[in-house]
């Protein structure tokens, strides 16, 4: 037996227990049924975008649609609450994978079953129907990168972090923030990449790694929606709030003290509870067997006019305009 077998038989049986007795529940329903997959379960990012789930089924009575995740951040758990969902039959999948790779085999399956699969964060699955972005990851990346390089001066030392090496958009958004760096000859990249599997305990850890092995760094580009709170803690404890920059994705309301703090510089984000909503819209209009046109309003804020282009399989980019940057001047403009 793999290592990967090992982890999924020790690692999600508690999550695949509650999946199978709700999705069991779920198939007794005569309605189509929608079930949204996240990367891990009962952190802000996800609890958020639960509730566009929760306000998607309350406008949509015509669907059931529900939303599961693991209890960690693991490709391997979330690969089996999908494969269980599979075998109940559910009618759409709506995935945010935590490593698009690990799912192709799996989503395939269900796509060839007449599943329809709607994918989040994951330009690059082949086997989906629709991804939908909330924007154009290498646009956000560097926005990012722009308002460190902004803080820093444009020189010094700097890192990033990623929630895993397989997430597709955070290896695109520090990728975007590295080419963008390169306009800046003076900032130094150290140590990239460091992954953090969404746990912000971890994270704090590994920044205060990093500080002590580069007591001169100026700034870190994160990731993952936790990133912010562990790297802004070891910055806060430090003593380095408003001398060392960060900026990140992350969610307002607890990132906060540490906006208040100055421990962290600023937040980008979209709301997961308008990516849910909308992810949802889609995959109800394909089951009904609509298509999604460039253009098209999916209504959902900041998915309005969306863009329409081919995506890496046979299935399309659903490409939206919903990018925020916030700061201690403005983050109590989008308190959630």
């Amino acid at each position: 037996m793999g290592a990967l077998s090992k982890k999924m038989l020790l690692g999600s049986a508690m999550a695949l227990a509650v999946v199978a007795g709700s999705a069991g529940a779920l198939m007794a329903q005569d309605k189509p049924v929608i079930a949204t997959i996240v990367k891990i379960s009962g952190i802000p990012w996800f609890d958020r975008m639960e509730t566009g789930v929760k306000q998607f089924q309350k406008d949509n009575p015509d669907v059931v649609a529900t939303q599961y995740g693991p209890a960690t951040a693991d490709a391997a758990q979330q690969l089996q609450i999908i494969n269980d969902l599979v075998a109940k039959g559910v009618n759409g999948l709506a995935v945010v994978p935590m490593d698009p790779s690990v799912l192709e085999g799996t989503l395939k399956r269900a796509m060839d079953r007449g599943i329809i699969v709607v994918t989040h964060e994951a330009d690059n699955q082949k086997n989906t129907h629709a991804d939908v972005e909330a924007f154009d990851n290498a646009d956000y990346g560097r926005a990012l990168n722009k308002r460190l390089a902004e803080c820093m001066g444009g020189k010094g030392k700097w890192t990033t972090f990623v929630g895993s090496v397989g997430s597709r958009t955070h290896m695109q958004w520090v990728g975007a923030g590295e080419e963008n760096a390169k306009t800046h000859p003076d900032m130094v990249l150290v140590d990239k990449n460091n992954e953090s599997f969404d746990d912000a305990n971890g994270t704090y850890e590994k920044a205060k790694e990093i500080l002590r092995k580069h007591p001169d760094i100026k700034g870190f580009q994160t990731s993952a929606g936790n990133d912010v709170l562990g790297v802004g803690r070891a910055i806060d404890e430090a003593g380095l709030s408003g001398k060392v920059c960060l900026v990140g994705t992350g969610l307002p309301n607890p990132s906060q003290d540490l906006l208040e703090s100055g421990a962290i510089t600023a937040i980008g984000f979209w709301d997961p509870q308008k990516a849910g909503m909308a992810m949802n819209a889609v995959a109800k209009s394909l089951i009904a067997g609509k298509k999604v046109e460039d253009g098209a309003d999916l209504g959902v804020p900041g998915y309005e006019k969306v863009k329409v282009v081919k995506g890496p399989g046979e299935g399309v980019l659903i490409i939206g305009n919903g990018m925020v940057l916030a700061d201690k001047a403005n983050y109590k403009e989008y308190l959630f």
